[in-house]
């Protein structure tokens, strides 16, 4: 006798509309999150870039990042700039305030650690750092060579001297000598930069009391009217000569860069050339101009306003 099919339920539970209500939500955090982290990473990944700095594996984890850091803590310039270089990454790739719990975990002092990314971002500015890196040799330097400024550090590299600093000096020095012969270079430019600023502010003055005769008298004769024109352009003509020196030296700088090393005897060979050059185009402009004010302080210079005759006397 056959027998009869035994009917099963399906086990299976069904799902209620209810239960899946939270869904889209949280689809919606969840791409949110995502592209959180695409911005995040991209600008850790900029940060980088920017430094010269080699991701761990292509990643930006904070994790691998500490690791890496840990990695290159010891005393040579080069892991020093590393470190910063890896710090300001970290700094980037850290969620708010968790950048200081992993200074902690890596047992960096918060002062070093901005010393630290100071340096990596200073020395990323320079282009290239190996002679002077060299010289330094540690960090204690390192952080002692942070008061100068972009220029001077890129004199140092290209033409071994900023200053009365050399790099033979850098390298010979004690800490402590280093120090002293850092805050005399410093000083120096704080006394030149106060010698200009002073300078400006002369040149300034004059312009306005300028303006102000021109403005305020102008019925001249007719033969003085070119005159007074020619003066004024040949000011503007030796602004833009000790302009277009500047902009000489820049480029000498600038085409630095470019030269292969084996090219660099040459390079220092012209280098000392139109250093010469430059020095003599100085020397003679200084002579004539010195010339030139000590005639003028007997002619015209007692023709010059009150405020501007006094301004002369103080000096």
């Amino acid at each position: 006798m056959p027998r009869k099919a035994v009917q099963t339920e399906n086990p299976g539970t069904a799902v209620a509309a209810s239960d899946l209500s939270g869904l889209p939500g949280m689809t919606r955090a969840a791409n949110e999150l995502a592209v959180m982290q695409g911005t995040q990473d991209a600008a850790v990944r900029a940060v980088a870039t920017l430094l010269g700095y080699q991701l761990p594996g292509d990643c930006t984890d904070p994790d691998l990042i500490c690791r890496d850091i840990a990695a290159n803590m010891r005393r040579s310039v080069e892991a020093c700039l590393e470190v910063g270089r890896g710090l300001r990454v970290l700094k980037e790739a850290c969620e708010h305030g968790e950048f200081i719990k992993r200074l902690d975990v890596l047992g960096i002092d918060r002062k070093v650690a901005v010393k630290f990314m100071q340096a990596a971002t200073k020395f990323s500015n320079v282009s290239s750092t190996r002679h002077l890196q060299n010289a330094i040799g540690n960090q204690t330097k390192l952080f002692e060579m942070l008061v100068l400024d972009d220029e001077e550090l890129s004199e140092l590299e290209l033409l071994g001297q900023t200053g009365e600093l050399t790099l033979d000096d850098v390298a010979t020095m004690s800490v402590k000598e280093l120090r002293a012969a850092l805050r005399s270079l410093r000083g120096d430019a704080e006394a030149k930069d106060a010698v200009l600023a002073r300078t400006n502010e002369k040149l300034t003055k004059l312009q306005v009391q300028l303006n102000k005769k021109i403005v305020a008298d102008t019925d001249w004769p007719d033969a003085l009217e070119p005159i007074s024109e020619q003066v004024a352009a040949a000011g503007r003509k030796i602004a833009a000569a000790l302009s277009e020196l500047e902009t000489c030296r820049i480029t000498l700088f600038t085409v630095a860069e470019e030269i292969p090393e084996e090219g660099r005897p040459k390079y220092e060979a012209a280098l000392s050339h139109i250093a010469e050059t430059y020095e003599l185009a100085l020397a003679r402009a200084e002579r004539d101009l010195a010339k030139e004010r000590a005639t003028f302080e007997k002619s015209l210079g007692t023709y010059v306003s009150g405020d501007r005759g006094q301004e002369t006397g103080d000096r």
